[in-house]
């Protein structure tokens, strides 16, 4: 009999675990919750950039704080994205934000109809959707292409009130295949602006 996705996930944490304690015996010193390069990251939860896209950018643990959801999206003025770049910024003391969208976004083909009829399908209860439906067609069906997810992004990051003008926000672009990173928008541009 096969595993578990959950049993496999539980078996791979004892083994890390047992490995961890060896590392942790030799470095004993703990990782702040604070991150040493003073820096938030906005990005994507696609599953390519899992242990890949902060190697990419020379981000080590306790070195920055990530933000994730589909398609590095700011859906609402105090949404959880904002909310948790307030905390970031006031509470853990990051300077900077990095918002980085990714070629070959599956949100670029997305829509709020295509979700809905998957949701029914599903059994989710047309009545529940229709409270969202609003809502999910500004947020799917709003995204066209990730190059300008990422500019519109910056821009809604950069122009909330709660987000002090002293905080760069920068664009970037990965690409999920080989890495590479380009610059979109730099954020020092607009600086106390």
């Amino acid at each position: 009999m096969s595993k578990t996705i959950l049993e496999q996930v539980l078996e791979a944490n004892q083994n890390f675990v047992s490995e961890w304690a060896e590392v942790q015996g030799q470095h004993k010193a703990p990782v702040s919750k604070i991150p040493s390069k003073e820096l938030a990251i906005f990005t994507c939860m696609d599953t390519r950039l899992v242990d890949f896209l902060e190697g990419a950018m020379g981000i080590q643990r306790g070195e920055a704080k990530v933000i994730k959801n589909a398609g590095n999206t700011v859906a609402s003025p105090f949404g959880v994205v904002i909310r948790s770049l307030v905390m970031a910024i006031y509470a853990l003391g990051v300077k900077e934000i990095i918002v980085i969208g990714h070629l070959d976004c599956g949100m670029a083909t997305a829509t709020a109809e295509g979700l809905k009829e998957k949701m029914i399908a599903r059994g989710i209860a047309p009545e529940a959707i229709k409270l969202v439906e609003g809502a999910l067609t500004q947020w799917v069906d709003t995204f066209h292409h990730p190059i300008e997810n990422v500019a519109g992004v910056v821009s809604a990051i950069r122009e909330n009130p709660l987000i002090p003008k002293d905080v760069p926000v920068h664009g970037l672009i990965f690409d999920p295949d080989n890495g590479r990173i380009d610059l979109i928008v730099n954020g020092y541009d607009s600086i106390g602006k």
